[in-house]
């Protein structure tokens, strides 16, 4: 597959997750055959005005072999000003978030508020690409912002008219934030709607919800989100290539990488959330995530993964 004039090895992606796609995450999912990672969604403004915060989330490591950087805002100007911006020069790819439901973001214009304003929408990817150069910009968003609306195959139409080389759709409306079905009929009409690529969004955890999303929208590829937290190899399982599995293993491996960046506490309070997803289902994984939410640094999360491939594997055998 190619989106604009970048060849990808595949057709799964891992895209931006608020909170959790950070380099461990995506170095993770990459060995396990995503085709691309994104970074979490940064402040287009913040990047302008130099916040730290938002550089620790623009950190890569060379086990991302495309890097994928994800934009947030409403206003074109700053949008332009962070893809021209030199933190931003080792991305690959531009993504552009219209999609976002969270009050803040929305009360601002931003995210799934640009559903409410094509227009809008339109001069921010155009601002993008402009900036972007020969670098391929996608744009993630949502069906709609209220009820029943079916937005997105008109807001897809106009960023492909403004150069976008891909939509990534979560097929769920603002209003639902991240609870009910997804509607594949209506990432159907997204994609229909288009001649780049889509790929859809939205609770897809497994081999069988994959074919079918695919059956159903007729997507290029799948972006697969929540389904990947916890369960970095799920893109191995649903490409049929067969992953050895040592929970802990990853844990390890995935804090080592964080704690490159970030400082040991700092790190070991990033991990605690995923070990919560690694645990999630397994007997014992309740204590497990206690043990894991009193964990003050690295001897303590390394002790919890030590107790993620005992229940791990006890479970298993």
């Amino acid at each position: 597959m190619k989106i604009g004039n970048l060849e990808i090895g595949g057709n799964l992606i891992m895209p931006a997750i608020a909170g959790y796609s950070d380099v461990g995450q995506r170095a993770l999912a990459y060995r396990f055959g995503a085709a691309l990672t994104f970074t979490e969604m940064i402040s287009a403004k913040g990047l302008v005005y130099g916040s730290a915060h938002t550089e620790d989330l623009l950190s890569t490591t060379d086990a991302e072999p495309i890097k994928c950087v994800q934009l947030f805002g409403s206003d074109p100007e700053f949008i332009k000003k962070a893809v021209l911006h030199p933190a931003l020069k080792k991305f690959d790819l531009i993504d552009i978030n219209c999609g976002c439901p969270v009050p803040k973001i929305v009360s601002n214009g931003e995210g799934s508020a640009l559903l409410k304003d094509i227009p809008r929408l339109k001069e921010v990817v155009a601002a993008a690409v402009e900036g972007a150069g020969s670098r391929p910009v996608t744009v993630k968003m949502r069906l709609g912002f209220d009820e029943g609306e079916l937005i997105s195959p008109y807001a897809a139409a106009a960023a492909e008219e403004c150069g976008a080389r891909a939509i990534i759709v979560h097929g769920r409306r603002r209003v639902d934030f991240y609870s009910g079905s997804v509607d594949l009929l209506g990432i159907r009409e997204t994609k229909n709607a288009v001649s780049v690529p889509v790929f859809a969004n939205g609770d897809i955890v497994d081999k069988a919800s994959y074919e079918r999303a695919a059956e159903v929208t007729g997507a290029d590829g799948a972006a697969i989100a929540r389904g990947a937290l916890g369960r970095p190899y799920v893109f191995s399982e649903i490409l049929g290539i067969r992953a050895d599995v040592d929970p802990g293993q990853l844990v390890k491996e995935h804090f080592s990488m964080i704690s490159k960046i970030y400082p040991e506490r700092v790190a070991a309070d990033m991990m605690k959330k995923h070990i919560a997803f690694y645990a999630k289902g397994l007997r014992g994984g309740k204590a497990i995530k206690v043990r894991a939410f009193a964990a003050k640094g690295k001897e303590d999360i390394l002790h919890v993964a030590e107790e993620l491939s005992r229940a791990y594997f006890a479970e298993k055998n």
